[in-house]
């Protein structure tokens, strides 16, 4: 990056620094909006954040009720080195302001079987949990220095340097690096590669979660993803995730970075190949050198900018990833068996996938993520209690063939079915309080698009697990940042995304 807005001794200031400065205008306080802002001023520019909800944070959100504390969105913290840049970069150290500390083990994996697996990052203890269900440890290695081959290609490239296209990769990689992506499989095909074993074949092919696509659809390369785990380990945040947005907000404010809450960008203002500046929903017109859009490509251009046929046909291969009901559940007792992240797998996986995936429908059968953060941190429950988080997998909105409320609450029911069958017993006789969100709700919330967690789909058919480029093809001073921008969805991707962003502007309004 460039210099920063504050000076660290025998510095010079930002360019930009007088009464000059270039107003930006970040649209969305989601995480990329928030890295965003806070690379631009560090950078020398004014910005302001306009934000529609009563909260920055976007999907990384909570829920207290009742003594009890969810995280509504991400609850999984990875590569903290790609959140500690936006501290650096000012000076600071981030753990003054977000407190983070490792997790043992990274997941629990229970089975229909009975079988119990845990994934922790020490060699020697990971070789044990593989010796209990058959699979030969050093296959195991073999394939996560597969994995970690990948994903030093793609973070050199794709990640660090922020490539939109296919185009950009063959300038950056060349020919012989190209090769090396493992392009002719999926996902699933690279761990089959290395592991024969069902039940460590479906926990690696569950890595893909954290883009929200499947990982007999998304490109091989994908396997990069539990090298994030296996390398830089697995992280929680005192109090929850959302004290991240909070860490962040101390930061802002420090930087002297301005946030309107409350307040809903309904138009970005346009004349020619350029945008001018927002309107808000109560009139506010605010004008803008530059324009960050933290909404997703394709609502911003449906909802925000004129009506451009170009555009939808750019965007047409960029499919909404998953949605997934979200469970909040808060007990009156504590399950021993469980441990802060949980995951309980379907009988047929491939089946899962391909119902939420190629069929669009609520699987008979799915696989849960379930979150018990009350086993590491007892602020979160009352003495004795469990909050649960349970979040399945399933498709996002379909306009023309929707799902109802009530398909919704029987398969919530089946959720439950599946926990008490697979060892929760009477699961449902210790629920005190319940909170549930559809795909309804999380397009209400976010405006994302068809009610997507993670933004864009990865698939090697229909965008090869790229996403949208960040600096928009009609209007050269509007950009795109979050998860449906490349490097895609996920906590770390959009901070990342966010620093990427902010330097495409600078190479951009500084040539």
């Amino acid at each position: 990056m460039g210099r920063q807005l504050y000076e660290t001794p025998g510095e010079e200031k930002a360019p930009g620094m007088s009464g000059t400065q270039k107003k930006v205008i970040v649209i969305g306080a989601g995480l990329g909006g928030l890295s965003a802002a806070i690379s631009l001023a560090q950078e020398g520019y004014a910005v302001e954040v306009l934000e529609k909800n009563a909260q920055i944070g976007g999907k990384l959100n909570v829920l207290s009720k009742q003594g009890y504390t969810f995280d509504l969105g991400p609850s999984i913290l990875t590569l903290p080195h790609l959140f500690e840049r936006l501290f650096q970069r000012s000076g600071r150290k981030m753990a003054d302001y977000i407190p983070i500390r490792p997790l043992r083990p990274h997941w629990r994996n229970f089975f229909e079987d009975g079988t119990v697996l845990d994934l922790v990052p020490e060699k020697d203890r990971m070789a044990e949990e593989l010796r209990k269900v058959g699979q030969d440890p050093q296959r195991f290695q073999d394939f996560l220095a597969y994995a970690g081959r990948l994903y030093d290609l793609v973070n050199a490239g794709y990640f660090e340097k922020g490539l939109d296209t296919v185009g950009d990769f063959w300038r950056f990689h060349g020919l012989l690096d190209f090769l090396k992506f493992d392009l002719f499989r999926s996902m699933h095909g690279g761990v089959a590669r290395f592991i024969d074993e069902p039940h460590v074949r479906d926990v690696l092919d569950y890595f893909i979660k954290y883009v929200g696509s499947s990982a007999y659809d998304a490109p091989a390369f994908m396997n990069c993803l539990p090298t994030i785990q296996f390398r830089y380990d697995l992280w929680y945040v005192d109090g929850g995730l959302y004290h991240i947005a909070l860490g962040l907000r101390r930061l802002m404010d420090e930087l002297g970075i301005t946030v309107g809450l409350n307040s809903e960008v309904v138009n970005i203002r346009t004349q020619g190949d350029r945008v001018t500046g927002v309107t808000t929903a109560d009139g506010r017109s605010c004008d803008a050198d530059i324009v960050v859009s933290n909404m997703e490509v394709i609502p911003a251009h449906r909802q925000l900018l004129p009506p451009d046929d170009a555009a939808r046909r750019r965007l047409r291969h960029l499919a909404p990833a998953c949605s997934g009901l979200i469970l909040d559940l808060g007990l009156d007792i504590s399950y021993p068996q469980l441990a802060h992240h949980n995951f309980f797998f379907s009988g047929n996986q491939k089946a899962h996938f391909d119902a939420v995936f190629h069929k669009g429908v609520l699987s008979h059968d799915p696989t849960l993520y379930l979150v018990a953060a009350s086993k590491t941190d007892p602020t979160v429950a009352p003495p004795g209690c469990d909050c649960l988080k349970i979040l399945p997998h399933i498709p996002c909105i379909d306009p023309e063939h929707p799902l109802t409320e009530e398909d919704y609450r029987v398969f919530k029911d089946r959720v439950i079915d599946k926990l008490e069958r697979m060892g929760l017993t009477d699961l449902r006789k210790h629920v005190v309080f319940e909170h549930v969100w559809t795909p309804l709700d999380i397009q209400r919330q976010y405006y994302s698009n068809r009610g997507s967690i993670y933004g864009v789909v990865a698939d090697k058919w229909k965008n090869f697990g790229f996403k949208a480029p960040k600096q928009d093809a009609r209007y050269a001073n509007l950009f795109f940042v979050g998860g449906s921008v490349n490097p895609g969805g996920g906590m770390p991707m959009v901070v990342l995304c966010g620093q990427n962003v902010c330097r495409k502007i600078v190479e951009w309004d500084r040539a």
